[in-house]
């Protein structure tokens, strides 16, 4: 080797350094820059300090646990009680739960030694341990008049001309002119099996099971299958019909983009223009997401699950036509030609030289894309006014249902597990001939 060449590679190996120096500077310091980038250009302290923790503390505790509400009506002085405010479960009248004593006084034991009065003339009540007495006394004229053991109120106690709020950990009192009400939380899905005029409300597992032995098992199931606070049938229908939503959209999708996805294959359309403008077709239809096509289909056809399963279905029609269209182009062309020398014609070649070959590609992609659009369909549901996706959102809307809410997202994580093991399942069975089902 001469002295030229030994210069040379000792340059080349120099600058080979150098870059791979630059390289294990620049790109951390590219990355640490897009990450101070992220902080200020999202605002992240602005996001810190408008947390509100209480918020989420009440949001997370509404999610397992349901809240008693015992109301008066300061214009009438009725006295209801029902289980997250709602009539349908609402106390009769003249009863109440076992903490709640009604009277000329209305007596609420929140436990722990806090209790609420009902008084005469709207007069209110509330003793609390360690702190005391607190009074109030709505009027029409002169708002809320509170009296309270200190002059100056802590932070859980809310006190204005018309409304005063008492938060304590048992539960919570609001005072306004028109209106006294108690809320008082429970742990756990009040009504869930069967609502209060249910004659198996109360009723144990084992009660309710010998009554079933009984004879009474249709009754039983009526009374579960039809409860108006949880709405079981309906909700067993909107789930249906998410599944249906994703089911039709992306099995038409699959049916229409196979025929198409020929017209795309290089090797099967020889017409570049042909070829061309069905891939631009498929572009277009994938480009845009399938909410905006939801949204343009609402509009046109008007709200229900089979305007998301056509959203679903354009969406895929140009997801499946690009991922089968390449299947195609890489098919063999040895098995057609075998195909061939039979005598077949080119719908036989097809048949029995082309698909057998793509199929556990499409099965597959066919598979996944139904999985995933079972998700999907959750989210356009909610806008096209169909499936669990419409409960859930109502339920969000109303800002104090969270236990639904909870309720709600636990059936759609278990139905995309059911479907993502369903389809593995048929996968195996229709692609790897897996008897076994492990």
């Amino acid at each position: 080797m001469t002295a030229i060449d030994t210069a040379t590679l000792k340059q080349q190996s120099e600058a080979l350094f150098q870059r791979k120096r630059l390289m294990s500077v620049g790109l951390p310091t590219l990355v640490l820059a897009y990450l101070v980038y992220i902080f200020f250009s999202f605002d992240i302290l602005g996001l810190v300090q408008k947390l509100e923790a209480d918020n989420a503390r009440a949001l997370v505790a509404d999610s397992y646990s349901y809240k008693t509400h015992v109301e008066r009506d300061n214009r009438s002085g009725a006295v209801n009680i029902a289980i997250e405010g709602e009539r349908k479960g609402a106390y009769s009248e003249g009863t109440a739960p076992e903490w709640v004593t009604l009277g000329e006084e209305t007596v609420i034991d929140l436990g722990e030694g806090h209790v609420v009065t009902y008084g005469a003339e709207n007069f209110v009540s509330y003793e609390i341990p360690g702190y005391g007495r607190i009074t109030a006394q709505p009027s029409r004229s002169q708002g809320v008049q509170a009296q309270l053991p200190m002059d100056d109120a802590p932070d859980w106690i809310n006190v204005s001309k018309n409304r005063m709020t008492v938060t304590t950990d048992v539960g919570r009192l609001t005072v306004t002119r028109n209106r006294t009400e108690v809320f008082r939380y429970f742990t756990g899905w009040e009504l869930f099996f069967f609502t209060l005029d249910s004659p198996y409300h109360g009723v144990g597992f084992g009660g309710v099971m010998a009554r079933a032995l009984g004879g009474e098992a249709s009754d039983i199931w009526q009374d579960f299958w039809t409860n108006k606070m949880w709405r079981h049938q309906d909700v067993a229908w909107a789930i249906f019909e998410t599944i249906l939503m994703a089911f039709l959209g992306t099995m038409g999708a699959a049916i229409m983009a196979l025929p198409l996805a020929f017209m795309a294959a290089r090797n099967f359309s020889p017409f570049t223009i042909v070829r061309q403008v069905t891939r631009r077709f498929f572009d277009f239809f994938r480009g845009v997401d399938a909410l905006i096509w939801t949204i343009v289909l609402a509009r046109a056809f008007g709200p229900g699950p089979l305007t998301g399963a056509l959203a679903i279905l354009i969406t895929d029609t140009g997801t499946f036509g690009k991922v089968f269209s390449e299947a195609l182009e890489n098919v063999d062309e040895k098995q057609i030609e075998g195909i061939q020398s039979t005598g077949a014609n080119p719908v036989q070649r097809y048949r029995f030289g082309v698909i057998p070959q793509v199929t556990p590609v499409l099965l597959s992609q066919i598979l996944y894309f139904l999985e995933s659009n079972t998700r999907s369909a959750t989210v356009i549901g909610a806008i096209t006014g169909g499936g669990i996706g419409l409960l859930l959102t109502q339920a969000m809307i109303t800002q104090k249902d969270w236990e639904e809410v909870a309720y709600y997202i636990i059936l759609i994580i278990l139905m995309v597990m059911i479907m993502d093991w369903f389809s593995g399942w048929l996968r195996r069975k229709l692609i790897k001939g897996d008897e076994s089902g492990r």
